[in-house]
């Protein structure tokens, strides 16, 4: 009797161990059910976490704890600076134009932007195309070397190169003249190779941030939620925006070691308060200095006759913009869709569409690097390319340098410019800036850098795919299922 005792409390801890165990895994694995059911917009998303809380006993929950939970708060951030900007009044509110502005069927893209985004189209804008770093970053150094009030900076990378000093002496020459400036670098752009620029920059007294530098308690929670951005404002009336980071990659006639092809943008007019105030609301959530009135925002003036809207995407508020956006576009094309991007895997809603419009007989034209400089995306993307060429989409793989150009035309009347690329990490997880363009001259001159892209490249057809070997697509296939994470 008295040997059975301690064996009987053994088996009662042993057992109460077990039950609490299991309690704490099912209160866990609930928690994240009830979470993921309330927050995710994806079915599949839902299912996998739901089920890895369940399977994987607290391993899972830890695992959705630090990485399924976005914890981006900057709804708040926006609306003060919202509430700043409306007390001075709509600078650019004189030039908005009714959607109705825009002729059928490309007035229901317009639509859509204003439904999704809340803003008006904006009349008296010019854009102008710049092909690589030989023609970009002189028009933004003498922009930056011209500037009275304001420079404003915002990139995903900024690389501590012969092109970065030339920005780094600029930004250093315009705050010694009693310009305002301000500058804001991605934490993990930054990264991709150690500059210093930051360093140099807080060397020189310039203001400068990082925008969600890691850190123990958010390095795996926000480590994929980056701001893909690039925007520069100078005066408040003067903007570059596109696809071009800070590198000396892109300047192709200095002959880098790694030439990097992309294209980027001049805007002049009422559309660049609206690519100020994205930049802004960047800067304020990630120094909590508030940019508002003089020297920021200058009077718009009419500058040209593109109609434009700028459409902020990212993993807050402005969730899916971009992709609505894609999606109208494509619904809206009659004639044909051109689209340049260095990455290409969008969700199956958008691989439907683009079969669809293809299939009702819109011309549809996919321009990529035949190589990019991420061999994982190139070995994932494959698997995608034989449904578009059965549905008549063709497909066409430009030659080295890579190239990394963003770029959407429809019906030869609307343009979408800007950083999103066609992957899940630009349409899900990034922080990204485009501007939709409705204006046929415009698109007239983005046409041949599309044309001059489709002339050297490669056609891609079936028959290709087909005699690719069993090993290459196995592997395309096993890669292609970590597509939502690339």
């Amino acid at each position: 009797m008295e040997s059975s005792l301690p064996t009987l409390l053994l088996q009662l801890l042993h057992g109460f161990a077990l039950w609490l165990i299991s309690s704490v895994h099912i209160a866990l694995a609930m928690a994240v059910t009830l979470h993921a059911l309330m927050k995710k917009d994806e079915v599949h998303t839902a299912v996998g976490w739901i089920g890895l809380a369940w399977l994987a006993p607290f391993g899972g929950a830890l695992a959705y704890w630090l990485l399924g939970i976005n914890r981006i708060g900057r709804t708040g951030v926006a609306l003060g600076l919202r509430e700043a900007w409306q007390s001075e009044g709509d600078l650019a509110e004189a030039f908005a134009v009714p959607d109705e502005a825009v002729d059928a069927p490309l007035g229901g893209v317009a639509r859509v932007a204003r439904q999704v985004t809340g803003k008006p189209l904006l009349a008296g804008n010019s854009v102008l195309p710049l092909s690589d770093g030989d023609t970009a970053y002189p028009a933004m150094l003498s922009a930056i070397n011209a500037a009275r009030q304001s420079v404003t900076l915002l990139t995903y990378i900024f690389h501590n190169d012969a092109v970065g000093e030339a920005f780094v002496q600029a930004l250093a020459s315009a705050q010694a003249r009693g310009v305002q400036v301000r500058v804001l670098i991605d934490a993990v752009g930054s990264r991709y190779r150690p500059t210093g620029v930051l360093r140099r920059l807080r060397a020189l007294d310039i203001p400068c941030a990082s925008f969600l530098p890691p850190s123990f308690t958010r390095v795996l929670s926000q480590v994929n939620l980056r701001n893909h951005r690039k925007i520069l404002v100078v005066d408040g009336a003067v903007g570059f925006t596109g696809g071009m980071n800070i590198s000396a990659n892109h300047w192709i006639r200095m002959q880098p070691a790694t030439p990097v092809h992309c294209l980027h943008f001049e805007v002049r007019g009422p559309v660049v308060t609206d690519m100020q105030r994205a930049f802004a609301t960047d800067w304020a959530f990630t120094t909590r200095e508030r940019l508002h009135g003089a020297p920021w925002f200058a009077v718009p003036q009419s500058s040209g006759s593109v109609l434009a809207r700028g459409v902020t995407d990212g993993p807050d508020a402005d969730m899916d913009h971009m992709r609505q956006v894609m999606l109208g576009a494509l619904a809206a094309a009659r004639q044909r869709v051109r689209v340049v991007t260095p990455y290409f895997l969008p969700d199956e809603v958008i691989l439907s569409t683009l079969q669809t419009t293809a299939l009702r007989g819109v011309a549809v034209d996919i321009v990529l690097p035949v190589r990019s400089n991420l061999p994982l995306l190139d070995w994932a993307m494959r698997p995608q390319f034989d449904e578009l060429l059965a549905a008549g989409c063709r497909i066409y793989l430009t030659p080295a340098p890579f190239d990394h150009a963003k770029l959407l035309v429809v019906d030869g009347a609307w343009a979408l410019i800007g950083s999103t690329n066609w992957d899940a990490r630009s349409l899900r997880l990034n922080f990204e800036y485009n501007i939709e363009c409705h204006d046929a001259e415009l698109v007239r001159a983005l046409d041949p850098l599309i044309d001059t892209r489709i002339v050297h490249a490669t056609p891609l057809d079936a028959d290709e795919l087909a005699r690719q070997r069993l090993p290459a697509r196995l592997r395309n296939r096993a890669v292609w299922l970590l597509s939502p994470y690339l």
